[in-house]
């Protein structure tokens, strides 16, 4: 992903994911709002949601595309079966349409009337609490069609459903949508499904700069992106954490469900929540974590935790719930982590196992054909040395391979299945 905004790559948003700093659980607990039937309020759609949105028949839903038109065309009917309002003027309520064009020539001072516009909609729906403040609740629910832009895919042109990405964001607020319609707050909430996340934040960018609420109106904004695959160690990565005061405590007041926290502060990172930090805002993006299916066709809704998705949607209702005993949240400004990433001219074509909080870096997948496989490096293999260059952590390793060249061989240590420790050969290319 790039994020234009702020010119994000995206090696250098691994960097900001390996930084984030784990967390055990606190023993300090503050009251809840315990919605102890909101599981068994969603359960059937939340399954019924991803498996739509991630059916062949969207085909991918690309930007501009027709499977883009039938998933909003599916958000807002779900909508609309709950009661939510629109807030657009004319016959489409709950469309924000915006649309990007694709320059031939970056460089470029004015655009070539003949360059391509992509044309996509945003999915908005709000619910009045009656409040002065405004909550936002979203998930973007694009993806990458048949893969021509963005895949880790090389194989022939195929449909990339992403069942996790983001199919199981949008589950999500669709599901806290059906919840928090019943729940008297202290807060209006507004539910946005966001499209041109995968472009570039296409969606939520013009969100924030042609917002249907004042944006100081805004109290925070709760972002899911990938949160259908909780692994078996139920690690939680959640991102934002800095954005306000209030965050940590009611993060680690929640008594049940329980996860192993990896927090982050910063309110930048390559998804939504990115555009209403730059306003502000107070944000939380929640995610569980990178995988092999990643931007890839595999990415289908049978690997779906449904289990653990459910988990993860009452863990957010209570956050949400408590949070609006809060007030207006204060914003306080974090740390931009990628000032600091070093650049490097090549890699090891591996995929970090972000969520790992061990020393060194632990890899979790393994990409065909790149350096990492030639060299017989596997997925669960801890990278701890890399030539002289010790490597305890994500930034270490990030720094390592700034220090080597295309074409040079160096040897890597690593440890393999808990305790082997193993020397590999390794010629980057």
């Amino acid at each position: 992903m790039q994020i234009n905004i702020f010119k994000l790559s995206f090696l250098a948003f691994l960097v900001f994911l390996g930084s984030c700093k784990s967390t055990k659980q606190l023993d300090k607990v503050i009251p809840q709002t315990e919605p102890a039937t909101i599981a068994s309020s969603f359960a059937p759609k939340v399954e019924a949601d991803v498996s739509y949105l991630a059916d062949d028949k969207l085909e991918g839903r690309e930007t501009g595309t027709k499977g883009e038109a039938l998933a909003a065309e599916y958000i807002s009917g779900r909508f609309i079966q709950m009661g939510l309002k629109g807030l657009f003027d004319g016959d489409e309520p709950y469309y924000q349409y915006f649309k990007k064009t694709i320059r031939s020539n970056p460089h470029a001072d004015e655009p070539n009337p003949n360059d391509p516009v992509v044309r996509g909609k945003n999915v908005v729906a709000y619910m009045d609490k009656g409040a002065a403040q405004t909550v936002i609740i979203g998930a973007h629910y694009d993806h990458l069609g048949y893969g021509k832009e963005g895949s880790l895919y090389t194989g022939p042109p195929a449909i990339h459903n992403g069942a996790d990405d983001n199919a199981s964001g949008v589950a999500a607020m669709l599901a806290l949508a059906e919840y928090f319609k019943d729940i008297p707050m202290k807060n209006n909430l507004l539910f946005v499904a966001f499209s041109g996340e995968e472009k570039g934040l296409w969606g939520s960018n013009f969100f924030v700069d042609n917002s249907p609420l004042e944006l100081a109106d805004i109290n925070f904004m709760v972002n899911m992106d990938m949160v259908g695959r909780l692994n078996d160690e139920r690690q939680l990565a959640i991102y934002g954490t800095g954005t306000s005061p209030v965050w940590n405590d009611l993060l680690h007041g929640v008594r049940s469900p329980v996860f192993k926290f990896t927090l982050n502060e910063s309110g930048l990172g390559p998804s939504d929540h990115s555009c209403f930090y730059l306003e502000d805002i107070p944000v939380l993006h929640f995610f569980t974590g990178q995988h092999e299916d990643y931007h890839r066709p595999t990415d289908d809704t049978h690997k779906i935790n449904f289990k653990g998705l459910k988990e993860i949607i009452k863990f957010i209702s209570i956050i949400v719930m408590n949070a609006d005993e809060s007030g207006k949240l204060k914003f306080t400004k974090t740390k931009d982590e990628t000032q600091s990433v070093p650049k490097w001219k090549v890699t090891l074509g591996v995929i970090p196992d972000y969520l790992y909080d061990g020393k060194g870096m632990r890899i979790d997948g393994v990409r065909e054909g790149k350096t990492a496989f030639v060299a017989g490096l596997k997925k669960g293999d801890i990278v701890r040395k890399m030539g002289d260059l010790q490597i305890v952590d994500m930034m270490t390793y990030m720094k390592a391979l700034s220090a080597f060249e295309p074409g040079e061989t160096i040897t890597i240590t690593i440890i393999r299945e808990g305790d082997m420790m193993m020397e590999k050969e390794v010629t980057f290319q």
